[in-house]
């Protein structure tokens, strides 16, 4: 497992309580990485297996950690998804919704709500799509931000100088493998999602997956992004000209008016340039904001048109690999 990213386990021994510093770090560690063995926590965290052991004995009977019985793998509990489920609905999810309905009514494609964090764009909220081929993944779900279409269009709402600090001796490679051609290639990438409005990729998140994105707030204010999640079967060059006015359309209609009190708070928008954070090298995506393109009740044959790339499928939608 990889270093979380603006995240250093085991480092902050100085608090006032190792037992509650443990416990967030196994939490943390799963949430940021998936899945892991007791030796893995061990090594990316610098706790005792002994004390993890402990920790770990207690968090599995308080539901906040739960056991693979077939791999033995430890991953997040039912108590983490009960409190997300519990956590208050921001103005900005609540507005999404009927936003995000509104979009899937009319194009039928899997729409998100996401925030930047750090160098990763986060899901916040989703509304799905009726097609048995579509995007799986989960709220709480990361991703690196330069290959999201999200990220890119979050990302490009910064100067350059901004983003060269923010990814100073990173590799940009990309969930599916592209490795970009360092900062330069970024830099023009969001160079043309400043210019025409709006960000995509393609392959680059999911193997036979289409976004494309559209900033929420005024330009030096944007709060977050809106995407539509298309399999590559169902993207055509026509039916993207249909979908981006209605994409632009509800970012507009999702941006905070001024003098509106229900601004989402800063702490969705981190400072740019944050120079604290560690350089990592982006490879693979973390476990549990995989994303996959998943049939439910249907053949496992490409659609007529799709990629000739294999896409990707989970087939179990409820559990997180």
């Amino acid at each position: 497992m990889e270093a979380a990213i603006g995240y250093q386990p085991g480092r902050r021994r100085g608090a006032a309580s190792p037992g509650i510093a443990a416990v967030l770090d196994v939490l943390e560690m799963l949430d940021r990485h998936g899945p892991a063995t007791l030796a893995q926590l061990a090594r990316e965290t610098g706790i005792a297996k002994s004390t993890l052991h402990r920790v770990c004995s207690m968090m599995f009977d308080r539901g906040w950690v739960a056991r693979d019985p077939r791999s033995g793998y430890l991953e997040l509990g039912p108590r983490v998804a009960w409190l997300a489920q519990a956590a208050p609905v921001s103005p900005l999810t609540t507005a999404f919704q009927e936003v995000g309905r509104r979009l899937v009514a009319r194009h039928n494609e899997t729409t998100c709500l996401t925030v930047l964090d750090g160098r990763e764009t986060v899901f916040i909220a989703k509304e799905e799509t009726t097609h048995p081929v579509r995007l799986v993944t989960t709220i709480g779900s990361r991703l690196p931000a330069f290959a999201a279409a999200s990220g890119r269009v979050m990302l490009a709402d910064r100067s350059e100088e901004d983003v060269a600090a923010l990814y100073a001796g990173c590799e940009l490679v990309t969930p599916t493998g592209r490795r970009l051609d360092g900062l330069d290639e970024l830099l023009r990438i969001l160079s043309a999602a400043r210019r025409r409005g709006y960000a995509e990729n393609l392959d680059e998140t999911a193997l036979g997956l289409h976004c494309l994105a559209a900033p929420v707030g005024m330009p030096g204010r944007v709060l977050a992004a809106v995407t539509l999640c298309v399999p590559t079967g169902r993207m055509s060059a026509a039916r993207k000209r249909e979908m981006l006015p209605d994409l632009l359309r509800a970012a507009q209609d999702l941006a905070p008016r001024p003098g509106n009190g229900d601004q989402p708070s800063p702490a969705n928008t981190p400072p740019p340039g944050n120079g604290k954070l560690a350089p990592p090298a982006f490879t693979q995506p973390n476990q549990s904001s995989k994303l996959a393109i998943t049939t439910i009740g249907a053949s496992t044959q490409p659609e007529d048109g799709a990629d000739s790339t294999p896409t990707e499928r989970w087939l179990n939608e409820s559990r997180q690999q």
